[in-house]
C-alpha cells in the first residue's frame, strides 16, 4: 500500500482561487450569487472560496452549510456519519444562483442528496458545482461546473482531502489498495460522494 500527495498546500490555494475566478465570471459578479458547502469538508471549503471572492469583488458572499445524511439514497447499504448541522444564509436561495461546494466528487449520489435537501430550503435560479478534486467512477448523470483538479483514479484507491481548519493540514493524497478485493469503493471525503468518512483525520471516499 502507497501513498502519495498529489496537492499541497499552494497547489490547494490556487486551485480555489481559479474557481473562485470562474465563478465570477460565469455569475458576471456576485449579484444573486450564494455558496453552499456539504459538511464537512466542503463547507469548509465553500468559506473559502466565499472569502476570495468577497476580496476580489469587495462585496460579502452568503455561505451556507447543507447537511444531506438523510437524503442519501444509500443509508441501508453503508454507515454514515451522524448529521451535521444546516446552516443556510439569512437571505435564503429562493431566486439565487446557488454553488454547491464539496471535496470529492465521485459516484454523484451525495450531489443528488444535495439537490434534494436543497429544495427543501428554497427555490434556487440555478443550481451550479464546484468539488475539488473530480476523481471520476459517476453513477449518476452528474458533472461538476467547477474542478479544481481532474484525478482519475481506480476504485480501489483512496483519495483524502485533507484541510487546515479541521485536519491540521492542507493537502491531498491518494493510497493505493491492491488489498481490497473487487476494487470497493473506498476513498476519502468526510461524507463522500460515497461520504463514508475517514474521520478523524481526512475526508475519505467510500460508498458514494
Amino acid at each position: 500500500m502507497g501513498t502519495r500527495t498529489v496537492l499541497e498546500r499552494a497547489e490547494i490555494s490556487r486551485a480555489l482561487t481559479r474557481i473562485s475566478h470562474e465563478i465570477i465570471e460565469a455569475n458576471k459578479g456576485v449579484d444573486g450569487l450564494v455558496l453552499v458547502g456539504i459538511p464537512t469538508r466542503g463547507s469548509l471549503l465553500a468559506r473559502r472560496i466565499g472569502d476570495i471572492i468577497s476580496r476580489i469583488e469587495g462585496r460579502e458572499v452568503p455561505v451556507g452549510s447543507l447537511d444531506v445524511t438523510m437524503y442519501r439514497d444509500d443509508l441501508a447499504q453503508h454507515p454514515t456519519r451522524a448529521p451535521q448541522p444546516t446552516d443556510m444564509p439569512a437571505s435564503g436561495i429562493d431566486g439565487a444562483t446557488v454553488v454547491l461546494v464539496d471535496d470529492v466528487l465521485y459516484s454523484g449520489r451525495t450531489v443528488r442528496a444535495a439537490l434534494d435537501a436543497l429544495n427543501d430550503h428554497g427555490r434556487p435560479q440555478a443550481v451550479r458545482l464546484a468539488a475539488l478534486i473530480d476523481r471520476g467512477h459517476r453513477e449518476l448523470p452528474i458533472r461538476a461546473d467547477y474542478i479544481g483538479k481532474n484525478l482519475p483514479s481506480a476504485k480501489h484507491e483512496r483519495i483524502a482531502v485533507r484541510l487546515e481548519e479541521h485536519d491540521g493540514a492542507d493537502e491531498v493524497t491518494i493510497t493505493s489498495e491492491h488489498g481490497d478485493a473487487g476494487g470497493g469503493r473506498r476513498s476519502t471525503s468526510a461524507h463522500d460522494d460515497a461520504h463514508a468518512s475517514a474521520e478523524p483525520g481526512a475526508s475519505t471516499e467510500p460508498i458514494a
